[in-house]
């Protein structure tokens, strides 16, 4: 089941693929990693997934990774007397604490936080920024606004304020009951959502300790602002265009795309790129050009996996939607000017024996044109820094740890692998070129490199490098 290509897949389930059948035609087209989004379904749906995962994995024998996304603080308004109301603009709007249906005139927005937050001229967004708001005074209890961009608003849309600290925690109630589930489900990895510095993922730690890995999403221009502080506290990162586009100007959302992604490879934290990839295919079966080449661009600019929303969890063609992106990356990545872009971004090395070992192994596949490097990793951070060098051969991540060797099948280039670990370096050799010859990766005459760690089992301990030649 070795992968053709080295950037991963992550394939959110909901209604349209929730059947044992349609995960597994899920992870045969491509998906690499499966989603879990607690702002939809409740829990016994997740429990279900997870076991029909787990139960396909047993059956693969290969470690298939699940990211439970948390919905964090999501602000919303809430309900008008009629199904909607119509903003015009110029108009005066009332934004409030009273708990009664709105009108024209007013509507209840049932977070205290924004109020104690909020000062005048600063703008309130909501229904993903089609209504503006200008405020104009802020009381205790009121928010008076005028209307800057109109037009019909119903529901408890949701609301986003660019540009201002809201003090109030990233972790709700709700999000600390779906954590439980999340640690009581052993997920791989957990998406803290609205992240706004670097405290909200250390208050999460506190939480979870060692049980997982934590995702930090930047959907907000104060993450953006922090960025490196907050990448230092985290565990992978998570580039959410969706709020983020709505927050800042459209413009800016691919230069700060590129930027976060390079920013997380500097650091040495796997990076995804979420949000509207392939919008278009929740109703139709095959992309817009425009979004093919947005696909395309995440993958030139070397993001470790590209995240699939609504197209799998509600859309009408959730396994095409996997094998189309399958195809696109594959072409992306077959492209002769791909590895001339890889080559030309050169990462600034740590002064560590795991960053010297895992700059040499790339080094060494060239001159002795190696078909694969081998990593025995325990915490999987080995194998990270072999993929964010970016080697032209697969990355082979064995590790005898089940959470790391799940977690790995997020890294670009990551050929995952649960294995015993070997009572001696020979041994890792062996273990190394069997595999190589199992997964079908080299014929006799070819060379392989391995890195590992000695003492065995000490993680962090990576000071070995070896060539071994297929017999």
């Amino acid at each position: 089941m070795l992968r053709n290509r080295n950037t991963k897949i992550i394939a959110t389930l909901g209604p349209s693929s929730s059947s044992p059948l349609k995960i597994h035609s899920l992870f045969q087209a491509g998906a690499d990693i499966f989603r879990l989004n607690f702002s939809h379904g409740n829990h016994e749906d997740h429990r279900k997934r997870v076991f029909h995962i787990r139960q396909y994995e047993k059956r693969l024998g290969r470690p298939i990774g699940i990211l439970g996304d948390l919905q964090g603080p999501k602000l919303r308004i809430g309900n008008f007397r009629k199904s909607f109301v119509t903003l015009k603009n110029n108009q005066k709007f009332t934004l409030d604490l009273e708990n009664k249906l709105g009108d024209e005139k007013r509507v209840l927005l049932p977070h205290p936080e924004i109020f104690r937050s909020v000062k005048k001229n600063t703008r309130i967004l909501i229904d993903d920024g089609k209504i503006i708001l200008n405020i104009e005074k802020v009381f205790s209890n009121k928010i008076y606004t005028e209307v800057v961009n109109g037009g019909k608003i119903s529901n408890k849309k949701g609301v986003n304020i660019p540009d201002t600290f809201i003090k109030l925690s990233s972790l709700t109630p709700k999000d600390i009951k779906d954590l439980e589930l999340c640690l009581n489900l052993s997920l791989d990895y957990v998406a803290l959502s609205f992240v706004q510095k670097a405290k909200d993922l250390i208050d999460l730690k506190k939480y979870i300790g060692d049980q997982t890995s934590i995702m930090a999403k930047f959907e907000k221009p104060l993450a953006i602002k922090r960025m490196d502080d907050i990448l230092s506290h985290c565990d992978a990162a998570m580039v959410a265009r969706g709020d983020l586009g709505v927050e800042m100007p459209p413009e800016e959302v691919p230069i700060l795309q590129k930027r976060l992604v390079d920013h997380s490879r500097e650091h040495g934290k796997p990076v995804v790129v979420a949000t509207q990839m392939l919008d278009s295919m929740v109703n139709a079966p095959s992309p817009t050009r425009a979004e093919a080449s947005d696909v395309a661009t995440a993958v030139f600019d070397a993001a470790d996996s590209l995240m699939l929303s609504a197209e799998t969890a509600s859309g009408k063609f959730p396994i095409e939607s996997v094998k189309i992106m399958d195809r696109i990356i594959r072409g992306v990545e077959f492209d002769r000017s791909y590895r001339q872009i890889l080559d030309s971004k050169k990462i600034k090395l740590q002064q560590t024996t795991s960053d010297a070992i895992s700059s040499a192994a790339s080094q060494v596949v060239k001159t002795v044109e190696a078909k694969a490097i081998f990593t025995y990793t325990r915490s999987g951070a080995t194998a990270k820094r072999a993929a964010r060098e970016r080697p032209a051969v697969p990355i082979i991540g064995l590790s005898p740890d089940r959470l790391t060797a799940r977690q790995l099948a997020l890294i670009w280039g990551v050929h995952s692998i649960h294995a015993l670990e070997p009572k001696s370096f020979s041994g890792m050799i062996d273990n190394a070129c069997y595999l190589a010859k199992i997964e079908k990766i080299v014929k006799k005459g070819d060379y392989v490199v391995i890195t590992a760690g000695a003492p065995i089992g000490v993680s962090g301990s990576t000071n070995n490098l070896r060539i071994a030649k297929i017999s």
